[in-house]
């Protein structure tokens, strides 16, 4: 199935169950066990049956076999994911195309991590050698280094960029499930340690265990379920490989990439930047966000810092984003937990940071591998 073919997808998928675990540290529980909670938690949500999945999605996930054997689901269509950021919005794309063919009618897509308590490091002694000639020890340091370009070319400020951070922050601390509970100002953001300059702790995803569950089906069959579907109205797709061996580091800051994904998504869905309700953007680093603002058309290239002054991005602001706290606040379930934040939203269910008449909720990943993907409630 080519690109231009998915626009014939328009309101035809939906997500029907969404589930997620505890976030912090769990030492005593592995990938599998996580997983589970994670899944039943789904399934309760949509009010389906076990044998009932007939599809398996698995995202840093072992081994699926294993994670099957575990559910007691025997599917007929499974795909795996490697354990990439970016794979959130490939993942739900794909099972989009696997249900819309046949292949499986109601799939399970779960997501876990026991980064926290097994130690994972992201870079540092542990980083891949096929980046490390170019001096990128870390994810962090290319984004350090594409947000000084930003600073140096457009203005952009430390003090802008805390604007992230700290709407971020506020939205964690209304989250039952969210790590992060100590509020933040822009001059803690200031005042905090570097870590790859101008980036500081506070501009930093977290490393956290935890799994996540979307259950997803055609509407038609959606219809029959617990809670009224949420409809996959648009999505967008560009792979950006000119600077792939320089890990997540893009000269343009994915703007080209990301101008493609909104257009192709607004387009499938008949909206623009105007009407989205809330905003769930991939913030594996606070400069990721700004970045995603410029390229989706929130703001024009390089006003992004000026965009986000006063709140903007905060539950009141302009454009609510990450209103689950993020990867900055709530927990780095690598852009997962963004996509039932999308679905919570639309259904009305998060309490004291629900966005008042959410109608239109967008997830974007701004990554080598870009995606957008905007949601309406059926």
């Amino acid at each position: 199935m080519i690109m231009g073919d998915l626009k014939e997808l328009r309101n035809r998928i939906a997500v029907v169950g969404v589930g997620n675990t505890a976030y912090g540290n769990f030492p005593e529980i592995d990938d599998y066990g996580l997983g589970a909670q994670a899944f039943h938690r789904a399934l309760d949500d949509c009010g389906l049956e076990r044998d009932q999945i007939d599809g398996l999605l698995v995202c840093r996930v072992p081994y699926y076999a294993r994670m099957g054997e575990v559910l007691g689901v025997h599917p007929r269509w499974t795909a795996t994911m490697p354990p990439h950021g970016r794979m959130s919005g490939m993942g739900i794309i794909e099972a989009m195309m696997a249900l819309q063919c046949g292949a499986a009618q109601y799939v399970a897509l779960i997501y876990t991590n026991i980064g926290r308590s097994r130690r994972v490091t992201y870079g540092g002694e542990d980083a891949s050698s096929f980046w490390d000639p170019w001096g990128f020890t870390s994810p962090g340091g290319a984004h350090a280094m594409m947000f000084r370009m930003h600073m140096e070319q457009y203005g952009t400020t430390t003090r802008q960029l805390a604007e992230v951070s700290v709407a971020f922050r506020k939205h964690a601390i209304l989250y039952p499930d969210a790590i992060m509970k100590k509020p933040i100002t822009i001059d803690d953001h200031e005042t905090a340690k570097f870590i790859v300059e101008p980036l500081r702790l506070l501009d930093y995803c977290l490393i956290s265990d935890g799994a996540t569950c979307l259950i997803m089906t055609t509407a038609d069959r959606a219809r029959d379920l617990r809670k009224r579907p949420v409809l996959i109205s648009g999505v967008g797709a560009k792979d950006d490989y000119h600077d792939a061996s320089v890990l997540n580091f893009a000269q343009d800051c994915w703007y080209g990439p990301l101008q493609k994904v909104a257009q192709e998504s607004y387009e499938m869905a008949g909206v623009g930047p105007a009407d989205v309700s809330a905003l769930m953007c991939y913030d594996n680093f606070s400069p990721t966000v700004l970045f995603s603002l410029e390229g989706l058309g929130f703001c024009k290239q390089g006003e992004s810092g000026p965009y986000v002054e006063g709140g903007t991005l905060a539950l009141g602001g302009k454009l609510p984003t990450n209103t689950d706290g993020g990867h900055l606040s709530n927990t780095y379930m690598q852009g997962w937990a963004h996509n039932i934040e999308a679905v919570r939203q639309l259904r009305g269910e998060c309490g004291a940071r629900q966005v008042p008449d959410c109608k239109v909720v967008q997830f974007v990943q701004a990554t080598p591998c870009t995606r957008s993907i905007v949601y309406t409630l059926g």
